[in-house]
């Protein structure tokens, strides 16, 4: 009997690999988790609770979190980005989801997006995605994403601000010690500056179907 199938999509902040994930999820009949979500949840609840996740402890917060919380609609903003970053840096934080994670693909299978999904959560996984994009091209994304009014007159130094947020987060996110962002070694990279969100689907499908359909998965 096959294993059950295991999709990591892994990649920088707003490169597409949500839609991407969600969508093959979808096209898959596979569970789908952002794991970013947890780690996004966390740093919500301590910024909620007036700590400052550069200097406090996290794991308290990882423990007590629940599906409302991964509902919440204020998880996309740039602060809860840098609490989100700030309490994936810490051990014990990391040790406490990656169970969760973990628990949430081994019987059924399922498509994961998060930064380590192919390097830490899931190694084994049949299929392993790199999604990446220019940090110019996932500026503009992310400020379309958040912004009431794209019409706004300060629209580019906003793009640009956003821009810098995502390097600086990059690079803290690449550089940190425990479960670093970067491609699984055979992980297969997709850029999708210039790919529609239906051509880096049709892409991924093709990878997917070519990888599981050999190891007899799917």
């Amino acid at each position: 009997m096959s294993r059950a199938l295991v999709i990591a999509v892994d990649g920088p902040a707003a490169a597409g690999k949500g839609t991407l994930a969600r969508r093959l999820a979808e096209a898959l009949g596979l569970p789908y988790l952002d794991t970013g979500l947890l780690y996004r949840a966390v740093g919500r609840r301590m910024l909620d609770a007036g700590l400052d996740p550069a200097t406090h402890p996290a794991d308290e917060q990882a423990r007590r979190v629940t599906p409302e919380d991964l509902a919440r609609g204020d998880l996309r903003v740039p602060e809860v980005d840098r609490a989100a970053s700030l309490v994936a840096a810490q051990q014990a934080v990391r040790a406490i989801l990656v169970d969760v994670q973990r628990d949430f693909a081994r019987a059924s299978g399922g498509v994961l997006d998060g930064r380590d999904i192919g390097t830490v959560i899931f190694p084994e996984a049949q299929v392993k995605l790199f999604i990446t994009a220019s940090p110019a091209a996932r500026a503009r994304r992310r400020w379309e994403q958040l912004a009431r009014d794209r019409n706004a007159p300060d629209r580019e130094a906003e793009i640009a601000r956003v821009e810098a947020e995502l390097v600086a987060r990059d690079a803290a996110d690449a550089g940190r010690a425990v479960a670093p962002l970067k491609a699984a070694e055979d992980a297969v990279v997709i850029d999708t500056d210039r790919l529609t969100a239906e051509q880096v689907l049709a892409e991924a499908l093709r990878l997917v179907r070519a990888r599981a359909g050999a190891l007899g998965t799917v």
